[in-house]
């Protein structure tokens, strides 16, 4: 259940700051985000809450148990990743073969901190959009990502829940939280 929840942690939120776009609504943005995510994998479903520190050079995932305490911690810098799991201590090189190693299956962080601010990262995707012009489904690096719901109705918000996909992986993400300019 662990190992689910570190998933969903991967995908969370932050606080202080409304949804609705930001100036740092870019590519290269730092941020904090508070949130809630769902994953479905291999028959198996679990939630837990989640809070994501993403800056230019490192993340850290946090999955967090309905009374907010560290169920998981994920941590990736340009060196190496770490997974901590309760009083387990996991370690890789590369941050998406750590989560294969030991949980079965990865999440690409380097698309990841894209889609969740409304933009396709970098080598291109088949982008389709809404009618005020945001991104309405993304298929980019086996990927598809669904925005389901964004902050507010304007052009410039940012998504509020999603749902990522890719073979028998299921993710949705509720975004509940923003923090810009992280140090």
């Amino acid at each position: 259940m662990i190992r689910w929840l570190l998933v969903f942690l991967l995908l969370g939120g932050c606080a202080s700051q409304p949804a609705a776009l930001h100036p740092m609504h870019v590519a290269d943005a730092s941020f904090a985000m508070n949130g809630r995510i769902s994953i479905s994998h291999g028959g198996k479903r679990d939630s837990a809450g989640l809070r994501w520190t993403h800056q230019l050079s490192t993340d850290e995932i946090l999955l967090l148990t309905p009374l907010g305490q560290t169920a998981a911690r994920i941590y990736r810098d340009d060196k190496e990743a770490t997974l901590d799991e309760g009083d387990k201590h996991y370690q890789d090189q590369d941050v998406e073969a750590l989560m294969m190693q030991v949980l079965g299956w990865r999440l690409q962080l380097d698309g990841l901190h894209h889609w969740v601010l409304g933009l396709e990262a970098e080598g291109g995707a088949l982008v389709e959009r809404d009618e005020l012009g945001r991104i309405s489904v993304l298929r980019q690096d086996g990927w598809e990502v669904r925005y389901l719901r964004y902050a507010d109705n304007k052009a410039d918000s940012l998504p509020k829940r999603m749902q990522l996909s890719r073979e028998d992986l299921q993710l949705t993400l509720l975004i509940d939280e923003w923090e810009w300019n992280i140090k």
